[in-house]
């Protein structure tokens, strides 16, 4: 145990009994307890294989390679689409935890073996994701826009890709797309 990671155990939260029993268990796989993103982080050989977090509805482990897990238990859950490589386990109170214990740990021991032999996820390109229609009109239209969009980071031009293309109507896309066209042209990414 990691003192420096006490304090997320010991807050008020709605899941602290499921965040200890999956604290038990994942330093019973022998992992490397740290503070990471404001979570409990469990690593091997100071590479990330699980971490612990909670929403409103659900408490999770995240396997940062979970993609590569067999999963034959059919319990990895990808977050959203765009998630590429980890996966959750969801707990909704600590009898499913404590019921899942060995399942647990064999999903942590073969996550360790997935890190041991050195492999990685295979992640999607950006030219390989959808640009809402809304938006690929407008770099059409506007070679600027297009050369300056072409111009960022892969991993900027995903962040608007997928910001633009979290909403449903194409009314409020189009309104996101003429909000950033201004950043976008400054060569900033979504967050700068």
């Amino acid at each position: 145990m990691n003192p420096k990671v006490d304090w997320f155990f010991a807050k008020d939260s709605q899941w602290q009994k499921e965040y200890e029993k999956l604290r038990k268990i994942i330093l019973d796989c022998g992992l490397i307890e740290e503070l990471k993103w404001g979570c409990p982080c469990y690593t091997f050989e100071n590479t990330n294989i699980v971490l612990i977090h909670g929403f409103k509805e659900y408490c999770a482990l995240l396997f940062f390679k979970g993609a590569l897990l067999n999963d034959p238990n059919g319990i990895l859950i990808q977050q959203t689409k765009n998630v590429q490589s980890a996966r959750q386990i969801r707990f909704t109170n600590v009898r499913e935890i404590v019921k899942m214990e060995k399942i647990l740990k064999a999903y942590v021991y073969e996550a360790i073996e997935v890190e041991r032999a050195g492999l990685k996820v295979k992640l999607k390109k950006t030219s390989e994701f959808k640009t809402p229609e809304e938006f690929q009109k407008r770099l059409d239209k506007n070679t600027a826009l297009k050369k300056a969009f072409d111009a960022l980071t892969p991993g900027r031009q995903r962040a608007y890709i997928f910001y633009f293309s979290q909403v449903k109507q194409s009314k409020t896309r189009e309104a996101r797309v003429e909000k950033y066209i201004k950043q976008i042209l400054s060569g900033k990414g979504l967050d700068d």
